[in-house]
């Protein structure tokens, strides 16, 4: 079972691979209301390397994107949750909007994001390629998103 670490733990562990010439993957984002869609990207994501690690959103970055009345689920719940996970080796929790600070710590092989990143900018793919890392962007599954969570939760009678 996956693990919350601290950035120093991440590190040990990335240096750890690097020296055995395994594969590090890298993701971000809220994993607010775990749900399906959220598995099935880890998986797929865990599925490009030898380990995936995921930077959880803390509490006020994910209000400051998601918006008023979100995280629903706070940091350390949400990261606990998706560490245990069975693709992802560990989650680690950090405060910024993006996670340029902890891609520059880590330097992942690989980094991935939603597929929704496709048509946007993605501010940490020009970090990452600095670097000779790759970025993957994933497919995102049909109607699988908080948000939509959120609003069937609230239209309930």
């Amino acid at each position: 079972m996956g693990q919350v670490l601290t950035l120093h733990r991440a590190k040990i562990i990335r240096d750890a691979m690097h020296t055995a010439g395994h594969k590090l993957v890298f993701t971000n984002g809220h994993f607010d209301l775990l749900h399906v869609g959220h598995l099935d990207y880890l998986e797929k994501a865990r599925a490009l390397g030898d380990a995936l690690i995921v930077g959880i959103n803390g509490d006020p970055s994910s209000e400051q994107l998601k918006g008023s009345g979100r995280p629903i689920v706070p940091a350390e719940e949400r990261a606990r949750l998706v560490a245990a996970l069975v693709p992802v080796t560990a989650a680690i929790i950090f405060e910024e909007v993006t996670a340029e600070n902890l891609i520059r710590m880590l330097r992942p092989d690989i980094y991935v994001k939603g597929g929704d990143y496709a048509d946007k900018p993605l501010p940490e793919r020009s970090l990452v390629e600095s670097y000779g890392g790759e970025v993957h962007l994933i497919d995102y599954m049909p109607d699988h998103s908080t948000t939509d969570l959120i609003r069937r939760i609230q239209a309930l009678p």
